[in-house]
């Protein structure tokens, strides 16, 4: 159970997150590595994981919260299939990288209701750099005009959680603020305005981050600052950015609308 995404997601009850390990992107500073990177985890049947889904449901959960679930797409829909078919009713979250294949986005029309892509980068150079990963702009930007298509504009229960739609998410990293403000120009730009778009501020170096000089620090309240009018000056409507933390390992989001 996960309290700690965006409201419209986690909301009181929490958010059913089900972490997959491996990922498709190799992030120099990813915060969950030991999952994503060092595919720390425990082998379930897809019979396991569908009883996973509806155990999380059983438990109050707003949503089943698939995590970097990627390369195991097909493996995915059987446990859901399986799960609808034994009970699973609350909605399905897609939470992702945004590196997807259109043609896996196309495999999971039906079964998702809310994407939760994170579009990290603006700039492919900087991507390959970070995340080892080649021509992610244009990958990342096509699979969320695809997510759109399958869910539309979002949807919202009369406790404020999300049914369907989609949320595009951004963290920022330190001292590649033009990154973050190429990107919300995308979306502002290139996405309906009725989709919400979240601006993480949580960054902080994991991983191998501690060996780059860029990336080896928190967000400074400067770069906050900018990104925070930055983001006011586009007129982005909906949707949250998180407030810097002052304790440096607390990953404990604030949000406001």
């Amino acid at each position: 159970m996960h309290y700690f995404e965006e409201p419209c997601i986690s909301g009181k009850n929490g958010s059913g997150a089900v972490f997959f390990t491996g990922c498709n992107m190799k992030c120099q500073f990813c915060q969950n590595y030991e999952i994503s990177q060092l595919c720390k985890g425990k082998v379930l049947t897809v019979e396991e994981l569908a009883e996973e889904f509806l155990k999380l449901q059983q438990r109050g959960a707003n949503n089943i919260n698939l995590v970097t679930g990627c390369i195991y797409v097909p493996l995915i829909i059987e446990a859901l299939q399986l799960a609808k078919n034994n009970g699973l009713t609350i909605p399905i979250v897609y939470n992702s990288s945004a590196y997807e294949k259109k043609e896996t986005l196309e495999m999971l029309e039906g079964f998702v209701d809310v994407y939760l892509p994170d579009l990290k980068y603006d700039y492919n150079d900087l991507a390959e750099d970070l995340s080892g990963v080649k021509h992610y702009f244009e990958v990342a930007t096509n699979a969320i005009k695809e997510m759109y298509r399958q869910v539309g504009n979002p949807q919202f229960d009369e406790k404020g959680i999300m049914q369907k739609g989609l949320l595009i998410r951004h963290l920022v990293l330190p001292n590649h603020l033009q990154n973050t403000k190429q990107v919300l120009k995308w979306i502002h730009k290139n996405m309906p305005h009725k989709i919400y778009v979240s601006v993480m501020a949580q960054y902080f170096p994991e991983y191998k981050a501690w060996e780059r000089k860029d990336i080896n620090r928190k967000l400074t309240q400067k770069e906050y600052t900018e990104i925070q009018q930055y983001l006011e000056k586009l007129g982005i409507q909906n949707g949250y950015m998180q407030d810097l933390e002052e304790n440096e390992k607390q990953y404990v989001p604030h949000w406001y609308t």
